[in-house]
């Protein structure tokens, strides 16, 4: 059962954690809506698509954003309960470090494992919905932005034939002839116009017709049938679509990272997996640089603590590096990094703490 300095310690932390998760997030939707707008303005994105188009990119980073929100909050609350010398009245109680490392611990339990659902779940999934996106635009600009007027477009090896004799501003197709070979029977459709949309589930392309003649019948055959129509729809299947939109390590489910020999497949996985594991870690290191008593000077701790940051998400991108470039072993995995900041922050603090003053202070006072 928790004690009440655990519940005080777990609840401080969880406030901070949620105010800074929900500015980071606020930070981070601000730069991704300029930059999706950016993309609507220059024609690369339909409007309709941009509130889920900017869903899936927050899904996606929302992994990359955990960890440092934990540690910047542990750093905060830890630092204010220094200051108000809280964490002095605490170890007076005999409530030593070890109690802060549990505390911390678990709230990162929660939180680490929130962190590998957004990692290895939602992840690549927000990323197979964005690559579906921009395949889906891909193609509709390539059908719709690249047709001119007077010209042959043909499709599906040959089976689909399309001739436009004029397109208006608004992208309305005008005078269209449509030969269709599929199925073993041509199909010949006269338009004075139509229209031309692409689906959004399938990511078919969709022709409608409108006020036209349709001849149904092979050469030679007697077998003809002649008809007027008010609107005819042909539909286009897309070419690959989906196996294009997982050409991307960072859309394939995590279940198959995991049994693949491919090294850059066992990189991507290790990549997902270091999100939940630097919840732990940065938990462990947050304590140390934190000063115990006010009278303490912080500048240096809270310099290392900017330095440890910055190092270790720059090490996790050269550790992932360098495994898929062969220059570390495989056993050595890409998660080498976390160990070695955790190292060099608490042989950084050792001269400062009780323990080492204590035994240099006995090797001191030892007769010669």
């Amino acid at each position: 059962m928790l004690g009440i300095v655990d519940r005080y310690v777990l609840r401080e932390v969880t406030k901070v954690f949620l105010a800074i998760v929900l500015t980071l997030a606020l930070i981070v939707a601000s730069m991704l809506l300029l930059r999706t707008f950016e993309e609507v303005n220059v024609g690369a994105l339909s409007v309709t698509l941009v509130f889920r188009f900017l869903g899936y990119q927050l899904v996606r980073d929302a992994s990359s954003l955990l960890p440092p929100a934990f540690f910047l909050a542990a750093l905060v609350t830890l630092s204010r309960l220094a200051r108000d010398s809280e964490l002095i009245a605490m170890h007076a109680c005999g409530l030593g470090p070890s109690r802060t490392y549990r505390a911390l611990l678990l709230l990162a339990v929660p939180v680490a494992a929130l962190t590998a659902w957004f990692a290895l779940v939602l992840q690549p999934w927000a990323a197979t919905g964005i690559q579906d996106i921009r395949m889906q635009q891909k193609e509709q600009a390539a059908q719709i932005a690249g047709l001119q007027p007077g010209r042959f477009y043909v499709e599906e090896e040959g089976d689909v034939v399309v001739y436009i004799g004029a397109i208006d501003r608004h992208r309305s197709l005008g005078d269209v002839f449509l030969l269709d070979r599929r199925g073993g029977t041509n199909r010949m459709v006269v338009s004075e116009g139509g229209v031309h949309r692409l689906e959004e589930g399938s990511g078919d392309h969709l022709v409608t017709l409108t006020s036209g003649h349709r001849f149904d019948g092979n050469p030679g055959e007697a077998d003809f049938m002649i008809g007027d129509f008010d609107a005819y729809e042909i539909r286009i299947r897309a070419k690959e679509r989906a196996a294009r939109a997982r050409g991307k390590r960072s859309t394939v489910p995590t279940s198959e990272l995991r049994v693949a020999a491919d090294l850059a497949d066992r990189v991507e996985f290790e990549h997902r997996l270091a999100a939940p594991l630097a919840i732990f870690t940065l938990a462990v290191l947050a304590i140390p640089l934190v000063a115990v008593s006010p009278r303490q000077s912080s500048t240096g701790r809270l310099a290392l603590a900017f330095l440890a940051y910055f190092s270790f998400f720059n090490l996790q991108r050269l550790a992932e590096g360098w495994l898929e470039d062969g220059i570390t072993p495989l056993w050595l995995t890409s998660q080498w990094y976390q160990l070695l900041i955790l190292v060099v922050v608490y042989l950084a603090l050792l001269p400062d703490s009780l323990w080492a003053r204590r035994v240099f202070g006995r090797w001191r006072r030892a007769p010669r």
